[in-house]
């Protein structure tokens, strides 16, 4: 017993005597700037690190407060064109979210521009209402980022779902009055009563008042209506077509385009096309083309009247701007240089364009500009229709729909496809012998592609 005693009592002198051996060692280490090795042993949260009789105790060193950090995220910045925006929250307090999950969007005058969310982590905080006003740079909202995001997340879940799971007794009684459902019901109703088109409405949002009507909406014998705030961009659009029509004197000419041939061109080509260029040709680029073979021919229509200084201004460049419908409204990003461009530029353009209208990702760098623009409403089935001018510009080529129709060719009645297709103008600045010439030049263009080629 006293043996093992002594033993151990030397066993822990050696231990202590080769500590601070180390100690020292490290220390001159230290003063001749030599770098210490990295630890190789742990040890009950100790670190030891080792060499030929080095010995060295070192703590670790907690991150807990890297995991839990709260991040506040800014409103990015705008164009030099906008200065402000509304939101609009895809997510509410306490929804986790993933690194880029869009949380919001806000919405412009001319595009929307989405607010991904930096990191994987817990909407702790919402920092602007919906459809608040914001500015480049505003706070938006905080976010708990890290490993505890999803722990902080299974927390308020419960709450947030216990007014929707003490939805289901109430229906029973269908023949509630609108009068008597229960506030717990709102998050439901909503669904139908928004259009498909609308963004989804934010959990935070109180909607008992409009819920109720809605509901109604439903039973037998009950009417109702219901409101949805304009966004900026159908405000905007509202008030440039408004200002057009005080600042313009609009006038719209007609004519109709035989569009047998380039038809027969489309049929005939389409798929080596498609399989050259990996994009389906369609009609759009004979138009484009088309219209700036004539705007070059007809400059005044390709100009614009600057109300400031009184001139006009005569652009030696043709930037085409084509109407896209998207579910908020129309938009419409520019072709640029297209006088230089052939029918596979346009087409890959129109494309590039178009997906980008889809995904609700046109900067507004895309739209800005344009000295005249197409607005195709065929795809839609439209057979007749005056467009109205999208200002600063002065003037607007209005595409319609194919219908075969008897038309005369060479003294007899023949069934061809045939398009009817306006051109309204700022008759300020473009008399009618220019606007009917320029949209023959056109016609001619479209139904014989080869006059291209001739430069007829």
């Amino acid at each position: 017993m006293f043996s093992r005693s002594r033993c151990l009592t030397r066993s822990v002198g050696r231990s202590i005597a080769a500590l601070r051996q180390s100690n020292n060692v490290l220390a001159r280490r230290a003063a001749s700037g030599i770098s210490t090795p990295q630890c190789i042993t742990v040890r009950n949260n100790l670190k030891f690190e080792t060499r030929p009789s080095i010995f060295q105790i070192r703590y670790f060193k907690t991150t807990a407060s890297h995991k839990n950090e709260v991040l506040t995220i800014n409103t990015p910045a705008f164009a030099e064109s906008v200065t402000e925006g509304d939101v609009r929250w895809e997510k509410a307090v306490g929804d986790t979210v993933s690194e880029d999950e869009v949380v919001c969007e806000i919405e412009t005058d001319k595009t929307s521009v989405q607010v991904p969310s930096p990191a994987a982590g817990v909407i702790e905080e919402l920092l602007v209402p919906d459809g608040g006003k914001v500015e480049g740079g505003t706070p938006l909202f905080k976010l708990r980022k890290g490993a505890g995001a999803p722990k902080a997340a299974a927390a308020p879940a419960p709450a947030a779902e216990a007014p929707v799971a003490a939805a289901p007794p109430p229906p029973p009684p269908t023949a509630a009055t609108v009068g008597s459902i229960p506030t717990t019901m709102p998050p439901v109703p909503p669904v139908p009563a928004q259009p498909a088109t609308s963004k989804p409405v934010s959990a935070i949002k109180p909607t008992a008042a409009p819920a109720a009507p809605a509901a109604g909406a439903g039973a037998k014998g009950v009417r109702s209506e219901h409101r949805v705030k304009m966004n900026r961009m159908r405000l905007r659009i509202a008030q440039r077509l408004k200002e057009a029509q005080n600042t313009c004197a609009m006038l719209t000419t007609f004519n109709e385009v035989d569009m047998s041939n380039i038809t027969e061109m489309r049929k005939v080509y389409k798929d080596a096309f498609l399989k050259k260029h990996g994009i389906k040709l369609g009609f759009m680029s004979a138009f484009v083309k088309a219209a700036a073979y004539a705007l070059v021919d007809q400059p005044s229509v390709n100009a614009v009247i600057d109300d400031t200084t009184k001139e006009i201004v005569y652009r030696d460049y043709v930037d085409i701007s084509v109407a896209v419908a998207t579910p908020k409204g129309l938009v419409v990003p520019v072709i640029r240089g297209v006088e230089g461009m052939n029918f596979t530029d346009i087409e890959r353009t129109i494309n590039e364009l178009g997906e980008k209208a889809r995904k609700n990702e046109l900067a507004v760098e895309d739209m800005d500009g344009g000295t005249f623009t197409i607005s195709n409403g065929g795809v839609f089935g439209s057979l007749f229709g005056t467009p109205i001018i999208n200002p600063p510009q002065s003037a607007i080529l209005g595409m319609h729909g194919i219908f075969d129709r008897p038309v005369a060719v060479g003294g007899k009645v023949e069934v061809r496809p045939m398009m009817y297709v306006a051109l309204t103008y700022d008759h300020r600045l473009i008399d009618g012998r220019e606007a009917v010439t320029f949209l023959r030049k056109i016609k001619s263009v479209v139904e014989d592609p080869r006059v291209l080629l001739l430069d007829m």
